[in-house]
């Protein structure tokens, strides 16, 4: 049911990439003059005079190994935002096709769709916060391109019903593109197990919140070969810098203390829920499979703003859709948790 060639824009099937000078050589050399850099090196510790693989080929080896996926098909870029934008320049025409989102979700979705001129199709959530798969359905006419799905869901942390998702992936003619910034604190697996199954499929995740790496912005995306093909077509010649390549491939052999701060957290989080759900001023705590938890309050807005006094930051939620009274609260260390909790048992 799926074909590329149908939904991608033909401009960017007709796209002739452009060609660095590290596209054109590969290898090793003792002497580069071939792609005008600062012979001399750099005015600091570690020399970044020379352009860095464009494909970062050995980040992408090594989270092969972690994954069980081939390189071929990763992509990576400057956080999961650039995976985002150029999924709507390489297959959204401005001001002929349309996405949907289901909010409550991610923001850059539609942020991204208004800075293409990509019309946005509403289905929220349904008052569990899962898929509306019929409304979806409802929703999809002959330009609809992407569906975004966010699992586990920002900022309510649940998971999709990995049924639903299936059941798009299996109806629709676009691409679905399940966004799993959280999938390491979730019981859930991931969605990359079924690239084969599904060639209308892209599989987003991001080291920015397990991996502790969210200065450096390193997102992913796992997809087909073809889809991955067109990804690396639109994208700048050197879209992730040597530092960022460098510090990610020597944090992706530290498997087993990122494993441990996940268990942690996930610690940390089962005791935030009870302890909250002590307080007469919140109202729900709503399941969770990422690293934070949604709370639903009766003064969103007044316990934020005594939070903030208090040198405390969460996130007010509460402007956005089905969502209304509600706090995001990131899970953070013993120390900060016990700090939290101390100060909103003096909220009155």
């Amino acid at each position: 049911m799926f074909d590329i060639n149908k939904i991608l824009r033909p401009n960017i099937k007709n796209l002739t990439p452009y060609s660095s000078a590290r596209d054109e050589f590969k290898g090793e050399a003792s002497v580069y003059l071939d792609a005008n850099e600062n012979a001399y090196g750099s005015p600091l510790g570690t020399n970044y005079n020379r352009y860095p693989d464009p494909l970062q080929y050995a980040v992408k080896k090594r989270l092969s190994e972690i994954k069980g996926v081939p390189p071929r098909n990763i992509f990576l870029g400057n956080g999961s935002d650039e995976a985002i934008d150029i999924l709507y320049r390489s297959f959204c025409n401005p001001g002929v096709d349309n996405v949907i989102i289901v909010p409550p979700t991610y923001g850059m979705y539609e942020v991204s769709a208004n800075i293409n001129d990509v019309a946005l199709r509403r289905v929220p959530l349904t008052e569990d916060y899962q898929l509306d798969v019929d409304a979806i359905a409802g929703n999809i006419d002959e330009h609809t391109k992407i569906i975004w799905i966010c699992s586990p869901n920002n900022p309510t942390g649940n998971s999709m019903e990995r049924a639903d998702v299936e059941t798009l992936l299996a109806n629709f003619s676009g691409l679905v593109v399940v966004d799993e910034a959280y999938i390491n604190f979730s019981r859930q697996k991931s969605f990359i197990q079924e690239l084969t199954e599904y060639s209308n499929l892209v599989v987003m995740q991001t080291l920015s919140k397990a991996w502790g790496l969210a200065g450096l912005r390193v997102g992913m995306a796992f997809a087909s070969e073809e889809i991955i093909e067109v990804m690396n077509k639109v994208k700048p010649p050197y879209n992730m810098n040597e530092a960022s390549q460098a510090l990610a491939l020597e944090a992706l052999q530290n498997v087993t203390q990122v494993n441990d701060w996940i268990k942690e957290t996930l610690t940390e989080r089962d005791k935030l829920v009870l302890q909250l759900a002590k307080f007469n001023f919140v109202l729900d705590i709503y399941p969770s499979d990422a690293n934070f938890i949604l709370v639903k309050t009766t003064d969103a807005n007044g316990i934020y703003n005594y939070l903030v006094q208090n040198g405390i930051i969460v996130r007010n939620r509460t402007k956005v859709e089905l969502c209304e009274g509600a706090l995001r609260i990131t899970v953070g260390t013993p120390d900060e948790n016990v700090k939290l909790i101390e100060t909103l048992s003096k909220y009155e």
